[in-house]
């Protein structure tokens, strides 16, 4: 399938109903992920999932060197099969799959545990994944202003201008950090080659941090996490991230003492327990809940 096609198939707010399913299917079976490094710093990424009906595999690249050159940075496919005959099924666009996917599994999260959903939010990161989460977060909260930040005043532009195609109120900030006094509201969506947001989050913030997944990486300076930590919930997306959350990793915290996105739909968490850092590491689960929902349409 297109691009095109793959995103008809996969709007946010019912892909993050299925994700919501999916969390609660037994049947479900992850294994862990392969990834490849490659010469020159880019990887291949392995991720294969089934349920009692279908199996997939995600293939794809990471290139981080292509990162302002006009070509993805992330590339590939999602190919999916009936597990009863074998047969082939699907084959979806491996980067709108990420993309729409990471953002859906954002917007679950914080339909769970923001405290606050009505916005201003703002985006650290506007490629990709940022006009996914923006989307996403249009789609299922009605967010209907938006601050964004990033590196590239041209991305950022862009950004804004569809925001405003989608009748929001729309402007690039300089200083993300000097914003957040302002937004309830935060996705850190950027390469995370350094970090990009610092600062006090307001007590009824929700910040979805989905760029760093790998131990190496980082995107929230380390005494954000640990105020989070300290003064308020931090859930990350499943258990892997206890050695894939670059961003807890390095602010010196526990990940195994977080709790995970399925227990948070277990077991409530504490409404007292604010600001929410929200940190995903990705998950091949997130890719057959899209895989689940594209066959089904």
């Amino acid at each position: 399938m297109t691009p095109a096609e793959t995103a008809q198939r996969l709007p946010y707010a019912r892909l993050a109903a299925e994700i919501r399913t999916l969390l609660a299917d037994d049947s479900v079976h992850v294994p862990e992920r392969i990834v490849q490094p490659l010469p020159g710093g880019g990887s291949l990424f392995v991720m294969p999932a089934h349920d009692s009906r279908i199996a997939m595999t995600k293939l794809i690249t990471f290139t981080p060197s292509n990162a302002g050159t006009g070509r993805p940075t992330i590339q590939g496919d999602v190919v999916v099969f009936d597990i009863a005959t074998g047969e082939r099924r699907l084959v979806l666009d491996g980067p709108t799959v990420t993309a729409r996917r990471t953002a859906a599994v954002s917007l679950l999260a914080a339909q769970l545990l923001a405290p606050n959903t009505e916005g201003p939010l703002l985006i650290v990161g506007a490629g990709a994944q940022g006009r996914a989460h923006l989307e996403a977060f249009v789609d299922g909260l009605g967010v209907r202003e938006v601050m964004i930040a990033s590196r590239s005043e041209t991305s950022a532009n862009a950004l804004a201008d569809h925001a405003r195609g989608l009748g929001l109120k729309s402007c690039v900030v300089a200083d993300p950090g000097a914003a957040l006094a302002q937004c309830p509201l935060i996705v850190t969506c950027t390469p995370a080659n350094a970090v990009v947001l610092r600062g006090t989050p307001r007590d009824d913030a929700f910040i979805a941090a989905v760029g760093a997944f790998t131990p190496g990486m980082v995107e929230l300076d380390p005494a954000l996490c640990r105020h989070c930590a300290e003064h308020g919930l931090v859930v990350v997306d499943t258990p892997e991230a206890i050695h894939e959350a670059g961003d807890l990793l390095q602010a010196g915290l526990d990940v195994s003492a977080f709790a995970t996105l399925r227990r948070v739909l277990m077991d409530a968490p504490a409404a007292n327990r604010r600001p929410v850092l929200f940190k995903s590491c990705g998950w091949a689960g997130w890719d057959l809940a899209a895989a689940r929902l594209a066959i089904s349409a």
